[in-house]
């Protein structure tokens, strides 16, 4: 790949993670290139300014956790956690990541190229998710705003506890959660998910997605669900 121009080059062979992520956070460079990460955790943290950030190889837990306003890419897999507690920006990994992408996000767009584990956007609360692949079970679980699109399949019990969050997927969904259920594909959710598609770089046909949200039926107290 082609150095950025005028990117501050970083190889964390020699430099330690928390060194790398102070200098992110000071004034400087808006381009940069991380050289062998070696699945190094935390990666990337908490960005709060317009930044481009590659990283060529893997990462490990938490890359580009909390991150605000920057433009983190990831060329290989991510553990645990990337993108955790997102608030606005732009993650994109280009391979697979492990369990809860994306968890308890309030803003921005991850996109992952590949497939995503377990707990994909668990308890989600604005952002945006596109998977090209495949997601694990449990995903969504808890998801109260925001947007998970799934161009493959879904896991058991897809969207568990749902509040307000809209799911679509392309795929076979292996089984609902509580709450969950498939909902009417309408003419504004084929718009919403084409700019969704389009922002994250895939070119599938909307009517092919089904969408499910919840069912609103945890929301009220029943007196028979009290022991």
């Amino acid at each position: 790949m082609e150095a950025l121009i005028d990117s501050v080059q970083v190889d964390l062979a020699e430099t330690e993670v928390r060194d790398l992520n102070s200098a992110l956070h000071s004034p400087g460079s808006k381009a940069w290139r991380v050289a062998n990460p070696l699945g190094k955790h935390s990666i990337a943290c908490g960005l709060d300014a317009p930044l481009t950030v590659d990283i060529d190889g893997h990462v490990g837990y938490y890359c580009a956790g909390m991150n605000q306003h920057a433009s983190v890419t990831v060329h290989g897999n991510a553990g645990v956690g990337v993108a955790e507690n997102m608030m606005s920006g732009t993650v994109r990994v280009h391979g697979n990541a492990s369990q809860s992408a994306g968890a308890t996000g309030h803003g921005g767009l991850l996109v992952i190229e590949g497939d995503a584990s377990a707990r994909c956007g668990i308890s989600m609360k604005g952002i945006d998710i596109v998977v090209g692949g495949s997601i694990g079970h449990m995903s969504a679980f808890m998801g109260q705003a925001g947007r998970l699109v799934v161009c493959g399949d879904a896991g058991d019990a897809l969207g568990d506890s749902l509040y307000e969050a809209r799911i679509y997927v392309r795929g076979t969904v292996t089984s609902l959660g509580a709450d969950c259920v498939e909902k009417p594909l309408r003419p504004e959710h084929l718009a919403e998910l084409a700019d969704l598609l389009a922002a994250a770089g895939f070119d599938h046909d909307p009517a092919e997605f089904r969408r499910y949200g919840s069912a609103r039926q945890l929301y009220h107290f029943r007196v028979d669900n009290a022991y």
